[in-house]
């Protein structure tokens, strides 16, 4: 039994991941203004309009709840319409912006371990029914056993997780998930394009310590564990409390007849008397939670049979071995009951540093609901009203593009506090915070090359009212003759009944050419709405 006395600070670790997360050298302006420069790269259509939504959404203030009313910002030089023209219509790189996002600085644990969380966040579109490729998303109620499910986008996030208690989470990949798709194998496919790109870029190298996968109870970590096994990383997942595990099988006793056991004996969660003696056991102290009990049993596996996800496997099934943990804490917060966790590790063989570093990591997982909150409440992820889900992937890469900008000027920012509001540390600005100031971090940063056209030279969108460049009518055609015009009849409204212009209703501003004494209109071409 290993036991670690002592007052564990939740915070303990942050400091390290904050230090780490520029390199030695590397000047956090610079790293900004390059992403800055190489996300307006990624935007092969409609660049500009896609780029200035993702600056007013960084430079607006409060909460963004209608999309359209970002575009009254001075950022965003454009009319409305072109925002919708810019998400249905504009295309990003998007495989170009996941190698940017992954060659970026990122967060690591005190021995320079990569942390990954993958978890699955829905866009509800339940009033959506002409949309396509919605699916039942399960959403829990306010109540205890009210869950629900809601038609919708449901979206999964690979994201980098920082040490300590901490609302700030690294987003690397975001895909939608379709109706006919299979969530464990989209999930192991889109693992296996991060962690190769990880690698690719130097985030992770020979002979560093393997990348720390954690999942909630909702994936099969066992088939993630089978399908990425070829590759650098540890699985930690939550399992149900009612799963019936497998011991391994035991030695074979010379004599024995018949075909050797596959398996060993049932591990009941549920029942403590199917439990054996655990292979570790640590105890650690906590500050919010009391006394954390962590026991590990080695060789634990799941007993497959040919059904569902493995009907189709080739050959004899394979027996998947890891270490399987109970986690139980004295209480929760208002010291509320807390029930055993399980977990299960895809590393057989694990010792009391390993155990505690999983739990430890796996109660980091929740600050990626911090991001979903964030994105959601704050930067009006769910806000638009939009049709097709292509244009939907557009929107949330966009705001991957504005969380990362706001990750990136982390260390640029300064603590603009409402009045009500407690001082505090610059290390631990929230994304909201760090927000508040984007738009003075935004004015120095430097842009090399020709970012932006014009947009009065441009189609891209009509001018407000007000703006630099506004016309109400349309083009003055070069070829002909311009009208003189008077300021008495510049400030006169006519409409037209039917009876005009050979029965023809037109409503408008125009100015007559010639005009007789009467002051009616001689013929229909010396309108000009």
């Amino acid at each position: 039994m290993c036991v670690r006395p002592g007052n564990r600070n939740d915070h303990e670790g942050a400091a390290v991941g904050n230090v780490a997360l520029f390199e030695a050298g590397v000047d956090a302006r610079t790293v900004l203004s390059g992403f800055r420069q190489e996300l307006h790269s990624c935007l092969t259509a409609r660049a500009d309009a896609l780029f200035e939504l993702t600056d007013g959404l960084l430079c607006a203030e409060g909460r963004v709840v209608s999309p359209v009313e970002v575009t009254l910002l001075p950022e965003h030089r454009r009319g409305h319409d072109a925002l919708y023209g810019g998400l249905n219509h504009g295309h990003i790189e998007v495989d170009r912006l996941r190698t940017l996002s992954a060659g970026l600085p990122m967060p690591r644990f005190a021995d320079g371990r990569l942390v990954l969380a993958v978890d699955v966040s829905a866009w509800l579109r339940s009033d959506a029914a002409c949309s396509p490729e919605r699916l039942f998303c399960h959403v829990y109620g306010r109540a205890r056993n009210a869950s629900q499910f809601i038609p919708g986008w449901p979206y999964s996030f690979v994201a980098v997780l920082e040490p300590g208690r901490s609302s700030w989470t690294a987003i690397l990949d975001v895909i939608r998930l379709g109706p006919s798709d299979d969530a464990t194998a989209v999930t192991a496919t889109q693992l296996r394009g991060v962690v190769e790109q990880l690698i690719t870029s130097g985030q992770h190298r020979p002979g560093d310590p393997d990348i720390v996968i954690v999942t909630d109870a909702g994936y099969d970590v066992t088939r993630l564990a089978w399908k990425l096994r070829d590759l650098p990383v540890e699985l930690v997942g939550r399992v149900r409390s009612d799963r019936v595990m497998r011991l391994p099988k035991p030695p074979r006793l010379p004599g024995a007849n018949g075909r050797p056991p596959k398996h060993g004996p049932e591990f009941h969660l549920a029942r403590p008397e199917t439990w054996t003696e655990p292979t570790v056991t640590t105890t650690t102290d906590t500050t919010n939670y009391g006394k954390a009990c962590a026991q590990a049993w080695d060789r634990i596996h799941p007993r497959l049979t040919h059904r569902a996800a493995w009907l189709e496997h080739p050959g004899a099934l394979p027996v998947i071995e890891g270490t399987l943990i109970r986690l139980e804490v004295e209480h929760l917060s208002k010291d509320r009951d807390a029930p055993p966790v399980w977990l299960w590790s895809s590393k057989p063989g694990a010792t009391a540093a390993d155990v505690d570093r999983w739990w430890q990591a796996f109660l980091r997982r929740f600050d990626l609901e911090h991001t979903f909150r964030f994105w959601k409440q704050t930067l009006g992820w769910t806000r638009p009203r939009l049709r097709s889900p292509e244009a939907a992937d557009r929107w949330t890469w966009l705001l991957v593009a504005a969380h990362t900008q706001l990750r990136l000027a982390r260390p640029l920012a300064v603590d603009l506090r409402r009045p009500w509001e407690p001082p505090t540390d610059h290390s631990t600005l929230t994304p909201a915070r760090v927000r508040r100031g984007f738009r003075n971090i935004r004015a120095t940063t430097v842009i090399a090359g020709r970012m932006f056209r014009n947009p009065r030279l441009t189609r891209e969108g009509v001018r407000r009212p007000g703006a630099a460049g506004f016309s109400h009518g349309r083009r003055r055609s070069s070829t002909r003759p311009r009208a003189r015009r008077s300021w008495v009849w510049a400030a006169i409204t006519i409409q037209v009944q039917r009876s005009a212009v050979s029965g023809v209703r037109i409503l408008g501003r125009f100015q007559p050419r010639v005009c007789s004494i009467n002051r009616n209109v001689c013929s229909r071409s010396n309108l000009r709405r």
